[in-house]
C-alpha cells in the first residue's frame, strides 16, 4: 500500500527491468529483466479487489517499476482487468518501453494517470544522466498527449546536476509546453540506494554528490512551481 504514488490509498505493483541507467537510480535492483515474481493480470486484478473498500477515498492501483512498460503486455491486460473493475489506474513511468504505437494507445486507453518521470529536458544532458537517447520517451510522451492522459510530473533535483536556478528556469519553460499538467513534483536527491551498488557490482558515479537539502528543494518548488503544486 502506498500514499505518495497517486491519489488517495493505492496499492503499488513494481515489474522488473530498465533500460535507464539513471545515475541517481535508487532501485537498481530492478533493473534486471525477467525478475520478480511472476503473476497473471487476472491473478493480479483479483488481489486488487480485495482493496477497493480503501480505494474510496480516490485511490486505486499504480504499476510502478523498474519500468512497467517494458511489459507492454502484461500492463495492457491488467490495466483494462483493472479499469473494467472500477479500480483507478496509474503508471508510474519513465516513458521508455517496448510497444509500437498502437500498444502504447491501447495501454494509454485504460490509464487514468500518469506520473511521468523526467529525467531531462534536453537530449544530451537527458544521455548523459540516463545512458540512453531521449527518443523513445518523446514518443510516449507525444502519444500520452495526443490521448489526453492526465499527467503528475516529477524530477529529480540533483545537487550539481539538477539544480540551478537557469536548470530549473529551463525545466519549467518546457512543462508549460505541454498539456494535461496537474501537478509537479520536485524530488530531493538521496542516497538511500547507494549502498546497493557494491553489494551488485556495479560503480556509483555520484559518490562524491551530497543529498539535496529538503528545505531548499521546497523552495524551489515553491519559487518554479507554485501553482503546479499538491492541494
Amino acid at each position: 500500500m502506498g500514499l505518495v504514488d497517486g491519489p488517495g490509498i493505492r496499492t503499488v505493483v513494481f515489474l522488473s527491468g530498465c533500460l535507464l541507467r539513471c545515475r541517481y537510480c535508487h532501485n537498481p535492483d530492478t533493473w534486471k529483466e525477467g525478475a520478480g515474481t511472476r503473476i497473471s493480470p487476472a491473478e493480479l486484478v483479483n488481489k486488487l479487489r480485495r482493496f477497493q473498500t480503501y480505494y474510496r477515498s480516490g485511490g486505486g492501483v499504480t504499476f510502478s517499476g523498474g519500468e512497467p512498460l517494458l511489459q507492454p503486455d502484461f500492463l495492457e491486460e491488467a490495466l483494462a482487468l483493472s479499469r473494467a473493475a472500477g479500480i483507478h489506474t496509474c503508471i508510474d513511468t519513465a516513458g521508455v518501453g517496448r510497444a509500437d504505437d498502437e500498444q502504447y494507445r491501447r495501454i494509454l486507453a485504460n490509464t487514468s494517470l500518469i506520473l511521468y518521470d523526467v529525467k531531462h529536458f534536453l537530449p544530451e544532458e537527458y544521455r548523459k544522466l540516463t545512458g540512453q537517447p531521449m527518443d523513445e520517451t518523446l514518443r510516449f510522451l507525444r502519444l500520452a498527449q495526443q490521448m489526453r492522459v492526465p499527467m503528475w510530473i516529477r524530477h529529480v533535483v540533483v545537487p550539481g546536476l539538477t539544480d540551478s536556478e537557469q536548470h530549473l528556469a529551463g525545466l519549467r519553460e518546457y512543462i508549460d509546453s505541454l498539456s494535461g499538467v496537474e501537478r509537479v513534483e520536485l524530488l530531493p536527491y538521496h542516497r538511500l540506494g547507494a549502498h546497493k551498488y557494491p553489494l551488485l557490482g556495479l560503480p556509483y558515479t555520484l559518490e562524491d554528490t551530497p543529498p539535496m537539502d529538503q528545505q531548499l528543494c521546497a523552495g524551489l518548488q515553491k519559487k518554479y512551481f507554485a501553482e503546479y503544486a499538491a492541494e
